[in-house]
């Protein structure tokens, strides 16, 4: 799909808008057209390429979901890198530690995400963003408009201009590593996820005959699982407003037939007063019935929960009337999607496998099935049940959020355990919490003051409250027990 994508960017409907952006007056301008697009992929291949990458190289992107990441994302499918999704709201010691592991040979950052070295700073954190100073990002290129104190610009041709053929990249390669995405591990040892372009290719085909984007129609959504295939059906893209008075107008203006957004932005959404239209899509968290329900009687003709993970996407889809015909236990996530299949591991653990798996955990061996870290249960007719988690991780406003990549800052002198866990807010979401035990004599205050540093650097994972008190242990080998730690954490909340 991104070899024709390229192609069809270029030679079919070139003057056609390809994304949208809603504007602060409440107007939608054209980002970007179709062949524009195509011309700034190449610019970008060419670039790069000037600046020594070949194939199998390793690029860094650190770059807002837009017009830009994804010709960049083209460029390296076109010179065989695969590239590195560095998120500069992780936090800088979590950035630092995967720069480690992935070492890439070139990073390319928007100026927003630079600025938080810089004199932007406290600006940038306001946004989360926190990548570490520019000496430890290795070589660095500002993509798009550079700011003062910001790597050099990749520079590009104009738009329009004629753009000249990569030397010895004339055929695409289609074997090979083609992105990494980090998930969980410590700062010690992340841990990243590898998709071969087979696997990324499968993942693509599978969204488009799912969604089924039509030519000439609209599709309201900004990654990069809803921006390919839509384009290349010939769909144009909206990425969405950021605020939800914003979200509601760009829907009604816009009337698009297929919506993508978290269940948060979905329930915001609706708190504005939005209408839907077409068929809307929802995942990256759990989607209940209601919510679903709620999005229906909003207008959309159909509402769909996608149960993806980032080692498998997509894997199962739901349509509201099917999961609110389900009357049994636990959560109907949908039938497994085409070419996906399921296992049991010997603790109820759900396992998929598939053409769109992740080939390997990065500086590991390839391992055939996906360890979901969720409990489950098969129907007879193959559909899969959720029937909780077994991992660690916890899902905040739609973000996956890994307390080992976290925890270890938070043991400074002074603290003698500390762990983040979710706790429920009633909604759908959780809240994450720190719970701290000091140690004996510790003096309270002094620690609140001393862990601000800390919570500072976690970026966006920054815990909504911190509480002091003992963290319940269990087992032979007494390791906190994380439920019991979130049951503590929600009762301390609720008085």
């Amino acid at each position: 799909m991104l070899d024709r994508l390229a192609h069809d960017l270029r030679t079919v409907h070139p003057d056609r808008p390809a994304v949208l952006r809603h504007t602060r007056f409440g107007t939608t301008r054209v980002e970007i057209r179709r062949g524009e697009l195509a011309e700034l992929a190449a610019g970008y291949a060419v670039a790069l390429h000037a600046r020594g990458l070949r194939d199998g190289d390793t690029l860094g992107i650190a770059v807002r979901p837009g017009p830009r990441s994804l010709a960049v994302l083209l460029a390296a499918q076109r010179l065989g890198l695969r590239t590195a999704v560095l998120d500069p709201t992780a936090g800088p010691d979590v950035v630092a530690a995967r720069l480690a592991l992935a070492r890439p040979d070139l990073v390319l950052a928007d100026a927003a995400a630079q600025a938080v070295a810089g004199w932007a700073g406290p600006l940038a954190r306001r946004a989360d963003l926190a990548l570490p100073p520019l000496g430890l990002l290795g070589p660095v290129a500002t993509l798009g408009r550079r700011l003062p104190g910001c790597a050099p610009r990749l520079r590009t041709g104009r738009f329009g201009a004629s753009v000249p053929r990569v030397p010895g990249h004339d055929v695409p390669p289609r074997e090979g590593d083609a992105v990494i995405v980090f998930t969980s591990g410590t700062t010690a040892r992340p841990r990243a996820v590898v998709h071969s372009r087979a696997g990324l290719a499968a993942g693509l085909e599978t969204v488009g005959g799912l969604v089924g984007p039509r030519p000439d129609t609209v599709v309201l959504g900004g990654t990069f699982f809803v921006l390919v295939p839509a384009l290349a059906a010939g769909a144009a893209v909206a990425l969405p407003a950021r605020g939800p008075a914003a979200l509601a107008r760009q829907l009604a203006l816009l009337t698009p037939a297929h919506t993508y957004l978290t269940p948060p932005q979905l329930r915001a959404a609706l708190a504005a007063g939005a209408r839907f239209t077409g068929r809307v899509w929802t995942g990256s968290a759990p989607a209940d019935a209601a919510l679903l329900r709620r999005v229906k009687q909003a207008g959309a003709e159909q509402a769909w929960g996608v149960y993806a993970l980032t080692e498998l996407f997509p894997a199962a889809a739901v349509e509201e009337a099917e999961k609110s015909a389900f009357t049994g236990p636990g959560d109907l996530v949908g039938a497994p999607l085409p070419g996906v299949r399921t296992g049991l591991g010997p603790d109820g653990e759900l396992l998929l496998t598939g053409p769109g798996a992740r080939h390997r955990y990065l500086g590991e061996e390839p391992e055939p099935w996906v360890r979901t870290g969720d409990r489950a249960e098969l129907a007879p007719d193959g559909r899969i049940v959720l029937a909780g988690r077994l991992k660690d991780m916890v899902l905040r406003r739609a973000e996956n959020i890994y307390p080992g990549l976290y925890e270890p800052a938070l043991h400074l002198p002074g603290v003698e355990l500390a762990v983040l866990v979710g706790v429920p807010d009633g909604q759908g979401d959780e809240r994450l919490v720190a719970l701290v035990q000091p140690s004996p004599g510790t003096d309270r205050q002094r620690l609140r003051g001393a862990l601000a540093g800390p919570l500072e650097r976690m970026g966006s994972a920054r815990p909504d409250a911190v509480l002091f008190g003992e963290v319940p242990l269990a087992g032979r080998s007494r390791k906190p027990d994380r439920a019991a730690a979130s049951a503590r954490c929600a009762r301390e909340l609720a008085r």
